[in-house]
């Protein structure tokens, strides 16, 4: 059993991680996350996605993770720091990239390494948003 959510290799708040740091997309294969709806109607369509934010699901997997108890399995150690912290990234930065992905980013992104290998598979000789992966990636 895996010590943190983020390093599980069988659960899907890994693999939204995963999928959110590789492409900064939340995974086809999963439901997406919406944010808040201001209202819904029983009448309306049924909404295609969670209702709420994917950093209140982080939230909210690591404080219920950190609850101890008596024969449960797979609590997270309660001296951990937050998640958000783990996967090294600032609450501020996660918003950025999660709420205005599209403002700051036009073409590939990622870490330098992923970027530098976009560059000589696509023959491409300048990173594409180096500078802004840097600041609201790492």
């Amino acid at each position: 059993m895996a010590d943190t959510p983020e390093t599980s290799a069988h659960t899907s708040i890994k693999k939204r991680i995963d999928s959110v740091k590789e492409s900064h997309v939340q995974p086809s294969s999963l439901r997406p996350f919406l944010g808040y709806e201001k209202e819904v109607h029983p009448q309306q369509e049924q909404i295609k996605g969670l209702p709420f934010r994917f950093t209140d699901y982080l939230e909210l997997v690591d404080l219920t993770g950190r609850i101890i108890r008596e024969g449960k399995r797979g609590s997270i150690d309660v001296s951990l720091t937050p998640i958000l912290q783990r996967i090294g990234l600032s609450s501020k930065q996660w918003m950025t990239v999660t709420t205005e992905f599209e403002k700051h980013f036009t073409t590939a992104v990622g870490n330098e390494t992923s970027l530098t290998n976009y560059c000589k598979n696509t023959h491409k000789q300048r990173r594409p948003n180096i500078l802004k992966c840097r600041k609201y990636l790492s």
